[in-house]
């Protein structure tokens, strides 16, 4: 929080509440068999219904709906056992229907929670479904104001959304951002959405006002439309509680409104005088059957979920002991953190699997820009390298710069790299002794040292020892040679 916002909060409390638009993973729209997908050429993907033309008649995307219901119960809400479809009236040349079909007094869901990483909870008020709207394509300008004309394209109308409203639980644009991110994974998780904001696959419109500290009575609200990114949203709310507080503090009223952010200018633009729902005119979607939902659909559709993020965490730091910043990685990139799933699997050292996964692994795909499941470094060829580690066959230092390069492209076995690059560790101990006893003769006063002692000394005696075998020497003998000259 920076220090203008810190003062301010010292005055007046935010109360910010979010509704997320998050497009279902569908391979069709909601309501008819176009494709459900980003891109393509303007109107490609359209047909008589969701370009609005007369006498046709919507039918309900079944994976949409069990979609929705995954998302809803990952986010904890009460799946209502019947809710309905309504139409949302308003005018504007994205919308061909003149009306969007949404959900308004029996949403499909209500009544849930957030957990977030920083102990704090959202409550989740409802999650509804509804169709997107088409786009507006600007010629010269961003917005339709400076444009020199615009051009409506509809691949988007009937795209399937879920909207989640949050309770205005909200307190800071840290919070905020914290929220949407952990939403984000949720679904993603879940295999519902595929979180993409940079393609408009999520949403979000932030509630924000002020109201004086200790007090309760809520104050005006004003509406910031479609942000689309986690930084924006942290910067749009920062930027609305100042000005907020700057005309309270001159004494004037906050108007309830619609806003725009302009991310260029860091600042938000007025948009429009806030609508209420009465504005909508909402009515029942003649043209659709209310939704019947069996309990028995409920708890298969519960069965399915996937762990969520905060229960992988948990595993990540209590069961693995992981760190914090490794159990973020893990849980933040989910195919890294399914790699070290599978990883752990073979391995019952999970502190050394993730320092592999995250350290040389992460650097060789890094450079050579490849996923984790692109190489031949598959999770049970990794054990066995670690596996040799273990046993003294090869070093760590050796394993991570010699051996795991080539096993990312060899069909050869870890063990049989070893072999032809003359990697494996002498392991004869008699071997190796006689040429210890030999080095402890050579520097008798840092032996007398070690002996003292002066633990230190023993990295110089594994030095000595490793230099006169080329590395080849394994590092876990030597001192056990060392210890047992010590106690002599």
């Amino acid at each position: 929080m920076n220090s203008v916002i810190e003062e301010i909060t010292k005055k007046y409390e935010p109360v910010i509440g979010l509704e997320v638009h998050a497009q279902l993973k569908t391979n069709t729209k909601l309501f008819c068999s176009c494709k459900n997908e980003f891109g393509g050429e303007p109107n490609a993907n359209t047909c008589p219904i969701c370009l609005g033309l007369p006498g046709v008649l919507p039918v309900l995307n079944k994976t949409a709906l069990d979609y929705a219901i995954k998302a809803s119960l990952a986010l904890n809400c009460t799946v209502n056992p019947k809710s309905k479809f309504d139409r949302k009236q308003y005018f504007y040349p994205d919308l061909p229907k003149g009306y969007q079909i949404s959900q308004y007094d029996q949403p499909l869901a209500s009544n849930g929670f957030v957990d977030l990483p920083d102990g704090s909870k959202v409550r989740i008020n409802r999650l509804h479904m509804e169709e997107d709207a088409g786009k507006l394509v600007h010629a010269g300008a961003e917005r339709l104001h400076g444009s020199a004309y615009s051009l409506v394209d509809l691949n988007r109308a009937g795209t399937p959304l879920t909207e989640i409203v949050t309770e205005p639980d909200i307190r800071t644009a840290e919070q905020a951002r914290l929220y949407v991110q952990e939403l984000r994974l949720i679904l993603i998780y879940c295999g519902v959405c595929d979180g993409n904001l940079e393609e408009g696959s999520m949403r979000c419109d932030v509630n924000i006002s002020l109201r004086p500290q200790g007090t309760e009575k809520f104050g005006t609200r004003a509406e910031i439309k479609n942000v689309n990114s986690f930084r924006s949203i942290q910067r749009a709310i920062e930027y609305e509680i100042e000005r907020q507080a700057e005309i309270l503090d001159e004494g004037g009223e906050v108007v309830q409104e619609t806003r725009l952010w302009e991310e260029n200018r860091g600042c938000t633009i007025t948009m429009r005088t806030k609508e209420e729902a009465n504005d909508y005119r909402y009515f029942p979607e003649p043209d659709l059957l209310p939704i019947n939902i069996s309990s028995e659909k409920i708890q298969n559709i519960q069965e399915e979920l996937p762990l969520l993020p905060s229960k992988k965490r948990e595993i990540y730091s209590q069961e693995y002991k992981l760190n914090e910043e490794e159990s973020f990685i893990f849980v933040e990139d989910l195919e890294r953190g399914s790699y070290f799933d599978e990883c752990i699997k073979l391995s019952n050292n999970p502190k050394k699997v993730a320092a592999w996964v995250n350290g040389p692994v992460a650097a060789y795909l890094k450079e050579q820009r490849l996923s984790y499941f692109d190489t031949k470094l598959s999770p049970e060829r990794l054990s066995e390298v670690l596996k040799l580690i273990d046993d003294g066959i090869v070093s760590d230092s050796s394993a991570k710069k010699d051996l795991i390069p080539d096993i990312f492209t060899s069909d050869l076995s870890p063990i049989e790299l070893c072999d032809k690059k003359g990697l494996k560790q002498i392991t004869d101990e008699s071997a190796i002794s006689g040429e210890v006893e030999a080095i402890v003769n050579q520097f008798p006063d840092q032996f007398s040292e070690l002996k003292s002692g002066k633990d230190k000394m023993k990295s110089f005696f594994v030095g000595q020892a490793m230099k006169r075998f080329k590395g080849k020497a394994s590092p876990a003998l030597i001192n056990k040679i060392l210890d047992k000259l010590i106690t002599k």
